[in-house]
């Protein structure tokens, strides 16, 4: 495996069949099946290592956010990744970039709680992009609106890249894989679950039944209760449409359950698609 740091080494070694895993380190299971899914899809498969602090707002944990590089380079060999792509902020930014914004999908939710957060990632994804020159790309599901954000970049922007979306993957008690998660103290990692299985129950009761849209709305503020009654500050609970990532009534193969929710000083993610509730 080769380990490139500069934007220029990274443009020269073209490939003709590559795939492309970016990541901002502090790799887990479900980064490395993403690699795992390039790896059986390509001759080649570079992942990126980059904190990109510009997604990051100033009172965010960009400082603390985690780096364990080498583990993370044996973790992505083991995973079949030929190269890693690890620049420094200086190369990758200029003094005063570019900032790219992709209007309509980034607008609510995580666009609402993190302004500017989607601008940072449509730049950093956009210039991996024109770097590394990939065929193929992969994202995991948990980000589902990054991943909204995303499809919507490539498609205006005319990226010819072939978006591959990776289901989320879990604890076995439910709670989805996150860099994140290793914030959680012994107390929290015991009650973060209850957030997959409340989206579940809540998932099952919109599926089985015939709801007013007054009854959703009903449903989605006793799951907040449920969970504010766990100890989880929720700061949107909503039933979305997943490609407009807009609040919907209608149940149909877009329609998922999307949450972030604060444990302690740890804010996590999840979403679910309805359909998908057993």
């Amino acid at each position: 495996m080769k380990i490139i740091r500069t934007v220029r080494e990274m443009q020269f070694n073209r490939h003709h069949s590559r795939g492309f895993v970016p990541t901002m380190g502090a790799l887990h299971l479900g980064h490395l099946s993403l690699i795992e899914a390039s790896k059986r899809d390509n001759e080649q498969t570079v992942v990126s290592i980059f904190v990109n602090p510009t997604q990051f707002a100033p009172h965010e944990d960009l400082a603390k956010y985690p780096r364990p590089f080498e583990l993370d380079c044996e973790q992505a060999q083991a995973a079949g990744a030929d190269i890693i792509f690890a620049p420094s902020v200086e190369e990758m930014y200029p003094v005063n970039p570019t900032l790219i914004h992709v209007p309509k999908v980034s607008a609510l939710f995580e666009g609402e709680k993190r302004p500017g957060h989607f601008d940072g990632v449509a730049t950093v994804v956009a210039k991996l992009f024109n770097i590394v020159n990939p065929h193929r790309a992969y994202f995991g599901k948990k980000d589902l609106q990054q991943c909204a954000v995303i499809r919507k970049l490539i498609s205006d922007l005319n990226f010819d890249i072939e978006l591959n979306l990776m289901p989320t993957l879990r604890e076995a008690d439910g709670l989805a894989m996150s860099s994140r998660n290793q914030y959680l103290n012994d107390a929290e990692r015991l009650i973060a679950p209850v957030i997959y299985r409340e989206l579940g129950a809540l998932a099952l009761k919109l599926k089985t039944s015939q709801l007013a849209s007054k009854d959703v709305d009903v449903c989605l503020l006793q799951s907040e209760k449920v969970l504010a009654e766990n100890g989880l500050k929720v700061e949107y609970l909503s039933l979305v449409d997943a490609k407009l990532m807009e609040p919907t009534k209608v149940i149909d193969d877009n329609c998922h359950l999307i949450i972030a929710a604060r444990l302690g000083t740890t804010r996590l993610i999840d979403n679910l698609r309805v359909l998908d509730s057993n």
